[in-house]
């Protein structure tokens, strides 16, 4: 075919290439709810601060800190997003020419007894050299490239969102534990003097028993009481090391101590997010992730419907070739070729319908996870926001229930020494008081992790401000900058054929 017959086609190709098939992306309409189960107000300005600092522990600021910077999941993460940004490259490569090359050199003998064989008096032996510069260029006429390309920027949002819910559970979990391990350390606490105070009945008892006062049945109530304690003490110091431990593998090192700072007693507690409106809830990451992960979907129904038409390229080759090594350089030994072709399927047995309807199913996958996610994110919000009023309702209740019992365990003791009651009624007071300053703890450490929680479900404008800091730790020294991969969502033609809608 003529040359120029072929690059005048190349251009009418060029200047029709306007179509892209498969459905553009259009963002679902999702239901939110008009208000919340509890009426809160000014949430946003709470939720965008880095809120663990507001507990006011410069310890749990440095690991939080230490988290961000060697969580092994947030790395994983991080290569993940790396991953994702040269897969969009890879998807844009295909719009544009390729270009390669190849060389040959070849020594033969050819027979003289075939039907075509050499004839007698020419030399049976040759020698073929050649030389190359190849091209071909897909022409992006459907849109099945620009499709790739589309599908492949939103697994790279959607990577770069799932790195966000990374950060987000992490710091999350990060403050919760330790949150959680001052709570166990103030139980220890208490055991531990309940342990002494015990002890120091017992031993009285003992001196009591001896001289005949009391029965061996105070004093065996008054050891089983001690036991009771005792046994205590080891529960909550394998708790505490269990947390400690868990609290190392969220840090990014071994199984050891962590260092304490404030007492639970001592930590502010954050006021509760309030007047939270609905709009504060679309930069959770997990909802961008789930979205992106169905604007990928919907790109690759394109991709799939693409096949149902020919794909057309041109190709070109420009090179030397000789029988003769030292003649190879020369005007005469120049070769050149330009050729297009289209080709498609005529008949797959059903295949790629089965592609269409598999990506198509695909995304309605997609659509109701994406649905599903948000409205999982109200839900989540809705029950931090009522487990952190009730659990403050329920801390204060068993505060006063301390105070209490306080005065209870007071008066008995009093009444005791005054001969009125017997030493069973002492007993029943402190250990109802134990058992309570125990509950106020724990009930102190719900309150915390309700906070935590209303924290971790709003999403937080914070993490946007963390983005810098992070990347410099996840892209280590001589890879690309961290900041490389927002180069691949600029919006570009993917070739001069195919657009993107």
């Amino acid at each position: 075919m003529n040359p120029r017959i072929l690059l005048l086609s190349a251009g009418l190709l060029v200047l029709a290439g306007c179509t892209t098939v498969g459905p553009d992306y259009e963002k679902p309409q999702v239901p939110v709810p008009e208000s919340w189960r509890v009426p809160m107000e000014r949430a946003e300005e709470i939720s965008n601060i880095q809120w663990w600092k507001v507990f006011g522990d410069p310890v749990l600021d440095e690991l939080v800190r230490d988290a961000l910077a060697h969580n092994q999941d947030l790395r994983m993460a991080a290569a993940r997003l790396m991953e994702y940004a040269a897969r969009v490259d890879l998807a844009r490569a295909g719009a544009y020419p390729q270009l390669g090359y190849g060389a040959s050199a070849s020594r033969l003998q050819a027979s003289r007894t075939t039907l075509n064989g050499m004839p007698d008096g020419r030399s049976r032996v040759g020698e073929d050299y050649l030389a190359s510069l190849n091209v071909g260029w897909e022409l992006d006429f459907w849109g099945r490239i620009a499709r790739s390309t589309e599908a492949a920027r939103a697994n790279l949002l959607a990577a770069e969102n799932g790195r966000r819910s990374v950060i987000l559970s992490v710091v999350s979990a990060v403050a919760t534990g330790y949150l959680s391990l001052r709570s166990l350390d103030r139980q220890l606490e208490i055991a531990r003097e309940t342990l002494a105070r015990r002890g120091e009945s017992v031993a009285l008892f003992e001196e009591k028993f001896r001289g005949g006062v009391v029965s061996e049945l105070e004093l065996a109530q008054v050891r089983s009481e001690y036991q009771a304690a005792a046994v205590l003490i080891p529960t909550i110091e394998r708790q505490i090391a269990q947390t400690e431990n868990a609290l190392s593998l969220l840090i990014g090192r071994n199984p050891g101590s962590i260092r304490r700072g404030k007492a639970v007693g001592e930590l502010v507690l954050p006021r509760v997010p309030a007047d939270i409106p609905s709009e504060v809830l679309q930069r959770r990451p997990d909802i961008l992730q789930a979205e992106q992960n169905l604007v990928a979907a919907n790109a690759l129904i394109g991709v799939a419907r693409a096949e149902y038409f020919p794909r057309i390229s041109l190709s070109g080759m420009l090179g030397l070739a000789s029988a003769d090594l030292s003649r190879l350089l020369e005007g005469a030994s120049g070769i050149w070729s330009l050729g297009g072709a289209a080709g498609g399927s005529l008949f797959t047995g059903g295949a790629v319908d089965a592609r269409v309807r598999i990506s198509e199913a695909a995304r309605q996958q997609a659509l109701h996870a994406y649905i599903k996610t948000v409205q999982t994110a109200f839900v989540e919000v809705n029950d931090a926001l009522v487990a952190s009023r009730k659990s403050r309702e329920i801390l204060e209740a068993v505060r006063l229930q301390v105070e209490a019992l306080r005065s209870y365990a007071s008066f008995a003791r009093m009444r005791y020494d005054e001969g009125y009651v017997s030493y069973m009624e002492v007993l029943d007071a402190e250990r109802s008081l134990f058992d309570a300053e125990l509950e106020y703890t724990r009930k102190e450490a719900e309150v915390h992790a309700s906070l935590v929680a209303i924290y971790k479900a709003l999403g937080g404008g914070w993490l946007t401000d963390l983005e810098q800091d992070l990347n410099r730790m996840d892209f280590p020294a001589g890879e690309k900058d961290g900041e490389d991969w927002k180069a691949r969502l600029v919006p570009e033609r993917t070739s001069p054929v195919g657009e993107r809608p």
